[in-house]
């Protein structure tokens, strides 16, 4: 393993890390060097355009979610074969969950863990000198955690940008790049955060332009020169599955609907010997009737659920396939799974009714954060009892909770009980909970 890595961070969220990190992975590229990116946290949609602009899928790195040997192996696995690994920071540098220390779910913890520099990203709209006393809080933070440069961020002309360098320069921390202040270089946001990469109506140009800003903007060879080499284990791990296969041949909704699928779940369960054969509810298609198992990942079902409530074949296919076999969702898929789903107009859309519940848009609230799920019944993501770790991330609200058995209890990621949650009806269970991975014994 000869890759080197560098991690993008900030002092918090909404600071530019991922269209730094996309300007760096389109500046590398175009320069000819192999590129591969990882996201610390759970998260889909950055990763997702990570994937796009590298035409190969990203990774996650989650030190609350995932048990050590696991993430030693994905890192392990996106260092393979590369020259650098672009790794996007998730919330501040230092923001998790209070726990166990190197296992909050911050970004600290890898590069603390895996001893790679970080590449400090700073707004500096509203301030001047004033963000080199921020630098150099953070570099003085925790000395394990080695901030290797600064990147300037909506810098508001010359002027200001000669006073905040001088600033951070006196500190003796290197400044490796100024971006000022360009509407055009943002992504587009929605509830969720930034719209899904397959949506950008122009994803290629955009990367081309932030690879024009980079390479105007920002020290290119001091970046790769600042990156560490990551250091290979050992023995190099191989990919344990993050949560035992749910099926033989599993049957994937895979679409602008269902798009939430975390890639080392999806390798594990290949890995472990098992097929995944995607189809498309929007496309009206059922499940394959060949596979074993059914499942309905979260994204955005609420954006189609006219199509979804009018794709007859695909909501009979669907409950024909779980008369036999098991059918799970997760969060949208969830939803899919419920009696009716009110989009965020008010209009109700029928569902496939398979569960009892019913979901709005409408009445929204923000649920977010980790979470321990212990199965209360056997399912298709393991024995009753069996404990998993993930998150919830939407803005949905039950509006109606169904006469179906609880499927899981959950606390959140310090432990503390939520109650029960989710639904089981014969074969068909379902949750907001996205699964990460098993709970590791320690």
């Amino acid at each position: 393993m000869s890759a080197r890595g560098l991690i993008v961070a900030a002092p918090g969220s909404g600071a530019g890390k991922t269209t730094l990190t996309l300007a760096l992975i389109a500046a590398f590229i175009r320069r000819g060097v192999s590129v591969r990116a990882a996201k610390v946290g759970p998260d889909y949609i950055d990763p997702a355009f990570h994937a796009a602009a590298l035409g190969t899928p990203g990774a996650n790195l989650d030190t609350w979610a995932m048990p050590p040997p696991l993430l030693d192996a994905v890192l392990a696995d996106s260092a393979a074969d590369t020259d650098v690994v672009v790794i996007e920071g998730v919330m501040g540098l230092f923001d998790g969950v209070a726990g166990e220390a190197g296992r909050t779910g911050a970004t600290a913890d890898v590069a603390r863990l895996f001893r790679l520099p970080v590449l400090l990203v700073v707004d500096v709209r509203g301030q001047a000198q004033s963000a080199a006393a921020v630098v150099r809080g953070f570099a003085a933070h925790d000395p394990a955690v080695r901030i290797g440069g600064v990147v300037l961020n909506r810098v508001g002309g010359e002027r200001h940008h000669v006073m905040v360098a001088a600033a951070i320069e006196a500190i003796g921390i290197p400044l490796l790049g100024a971006v000022t202040r360009d509407d055009t270089l943002t992504l587009p946001e929605r509830h969720l955060g930034l719209i899904q990469a397959r949506e950008h109506s122009d994803l290629p140009a955009h990367l081309d332009r932030l690879a024009d800003m980079a390479e105007r903007r920002l020290d290119l060879d001091a970046i790769l020169a600042m990156a560490a080499p990551i250091a290979a284990p050992p023995t190099l791990p191989a990919m344990p599955a993050a949560m035992r296969p749910p099926g033989q041949r599993i049957a994937l909704a895979s679409d602008a609907a269902f798009t939430f699928v975390y890639p080392h779940l999806l390798n594990g369960w290949r890995r472990a010997g098992a097929e995944v054969v995607a189809f498309s509810p929007l496309a009206d298609e059922a499940p394959p009737d060949h596979c074993d198992m059914c499942w309905l990942p979260g994204g955005y079902p609420e954006l189609h659920a006219g199509a979804l409530a009018a794709a007859a074949r695909f909501r009979a296919g669907l409950a024909r396939f779980a008369e036999t076999r098991p059918v799970h969702g997760e969060c949208g898929g969830y939803m899919v799974l419920g009696a009716g789903l009110e989009d965020a107009d008010g209009r109700r859309h029928a569902m496939s009714g398979l569960l009892g519940h019913a979901t709005s848009l409408a009445k929204r609230k923000l649920h977010l954060g980790y979470r321990e799920a212990r199965l209360l019944r056997a399912g298709a993501i393991g024995p009753a009892g069996a404990v998993l770790r993930g998150h919830e991330f939407h803005y949905a609200t039950l509006t109606e909770a169904g006469p179906d058995d609880a499927f899981v209890a959950l606390a959140d990621g310090e432990g503390r009980p939520l109650g029960e949650a989710g639904g089981r009806r014969g074969n068909v269970t379902g949750t907001f909970f996205h699964a990460i991975a098993q709970r590791d014994p320690s």
